[in-house]
């Protein structure tokens, strides 16, 4: 048995905790916002102090923070109700190149409102 099949049956069995992580996640997003609105002048402060230092600092903080979130979110769609799906598929822009930007973005697009069709 594949590590997807065993992560399919695993979250299938176990929903809430997927429910969690989704949760977990919206809840760091509005967080963040709240943190940042609550704290700028004492964020600003400090950027101010060393420019230099102080927003490379920040910067990976926020990507690290921004990723942590997309992860969480990832792990909370690991949803999937039928076995006879593809483990690991791709959506059609990359599996065909994309030759422009706009195609690459609509096949995303299609990507993404199938997904919740195929996962919950």
């Amino acid at each position: 048995m594949s590590v997807c099949k065993n992560l399919r049956s695993f979250t299938r069995r176990h929903e809430y905790i997927a429910d969690f992580f989704s949760l977990l996640a919206v809840g760091l997003l509005f967080a963040a916002v709240w943190g940042i609105l609550h704290y700028y002048a004492l964020l600003s402060e400090w950027l101010k102090a060393d420019i230099l230092f102080h927003a490379p600092i920040a910067a990976i903080g926020g990507i690290g923070y921004i990723v942590l979130i997309f992860f969480l979110l990832a792990l909370g769609s690991s949803r999937s109700t039928t076995d006879d799906e593809r483990c690991f598929g791709t959506f059609k822009g990359r599996l065909h190149g994309a030759p422009s930007l706009g195609s690459a973005f609509r096949n995303w697009i299609e990507h993404i409102e199938h997904v919740g069709k195929r996962h919950r």
